[in-house]
């Protein structure tokens, strides 16, 4: 009988030397492994928890946690457990505003989720959601792939050229209504390899609004041409305009600003952050126009394609700046303010 159960006996440790060879155990943690030396430290010093818990560094509830997992000869049982929620949060929007908010943002790929938000609740047809909800929104579409973000295809560069002259914005020089005081800039924009345009905005410091101009180059004749659309597009008078040291701002441009009897004041060198609302509005038309439009690489259809976009920017596009509202919405209220404001072009400055 003894000789028959250390057969059965050898052969059990055999097979299992085996199994252990065909599939054998993953490898333990290095916290399995701390928490069995813990175990077997206890087990031979009289199985004291207290003493056990201050050797060790841990508390009395952690270890009886451990020691309701551990099964003895099973290191996987001291493994850390998945923290995951058994019962997750389910969306609390409706399929019909996860498309409406998904088309709006491919409609203009640029804008967060507080813009989206006021968009969505104008019209009859108004999608009334927070803040908040949009971006959930947003977050889980790009995360299930059923919105993809625009690549950022433009790059800008900037001249830094000295100025020997000009005029210094004055200390005491007050900025409190539209039209006090313009800032214009140029960059240069690069839609494809090898295709180089010049392009000038104009930005009100206070009513925020905008005008951009599209050329081939950036010379002094061509940078008047944004005073001409200041003075045609422009819904109220420019009392003085803002620019940094640029060569395109010397020469004709300045000669048309004293003939017009707009001021004219000039950056010191290397301060940008002094135009800093024109400087905001630039990076605003690479990442939400030229990154994004379908217009053909040419001087004459971008310039068309701004045009449009010029409108949507004063009219349709919410501004953080003004509290979220458009432009022309903000002009209205100030002249209802303001009685003695008068616009020049009074069809465009009313909502």
């Amino acid at each position: 009988m003894v000789w028959a159960m250390k057969i059965v006996s050898t052969t059990t440790r055999t097979m299992q030397r085996l199994v252990q060879r065909i599939d054998p155990a993953p490898a333990a943690s290095r916290q399995a492994r701390m928490r069995q030396r813990l175990f077997d430290w206890h087990a031979t010093h009289g199985q004291n928890v207290s003493r056990t818990c201050r050797y060790f560094g841990i508390s009395r509830p952690t270890f009886y946690r451990w020691q309701r997992r551990y099964v003895p000869g099973r290191l996987q049982s001291l493994e850390d457990r998945a923290c995951v929620p058994r019962a997750r949060r389910q969306p609390s929007w409706t399929a019909d505003q996860a498309r409406a908010v998904r088309d709006l943002r491919e409609q203009y790929p640029r804008w967060g989720k507080a813009k989206l938000q006021c968009c969505l609740a104008r019209g009859d047809t108004a999608v009334m959601l927070s803040v908040s909800m949009v971006g959930r929104i947003l977050r889980r579409l790009r995360a299930s792939g059923q919105l993809l973000e625009p690549p950022n295809r433009v790059r800008t560069a900037r001249r830094c050229w000295t100025r020997p002259y000009g005029v210094r914005k004055p200390a005491d020089y007050a900025v409190t209504g539209p039209g006090d005081l313009v800032q214009v800039d140029t960059v240069e924009v690069r839609p494809r390899p090898g295709v180089i345009v010049k392009h000038f905005t104009a930005a009100d410091v206070v009513s925020r609004w905008s005008i951009a101009e599209v050329a081939g180059t950036a010379t002094a004749s061509v940078a008047v041409r944004i005073l001409d659309a200041l003075a045609t597009r422009l819904p109220y008078p420019v009392r003085a305009i803002q620019v940094d040291g640029g060569s395109e701002f010397m020469a004709e441009f300045e000669a048309a600003c004293q003939a017009r009897g707009i001021r004219l004041f000039v950056l010191p060198p290397r301060s940008p952050k002094l135009n800093g609302c024109v400087e905001r509005t630039n990076r605003t038309w690479r990442e939400e126009f030229y990154a994004c439009t379908a217009a053909a690489s040419t001087v004459g259809a971008l310039a068309a394609a701004a045009r449009e976009w010029e409108t949507v920017y004063n009219t349709v596009r919410p501004h953080q700046a003004l509290s979220y509202q458009t432009p022309v919405a903000w002009l209205a209220t100030y002249q209802a303010q303001h009685p003695e404001f008068e616009y020049r072009h009074a069809s465009e400055g009313r909502v």
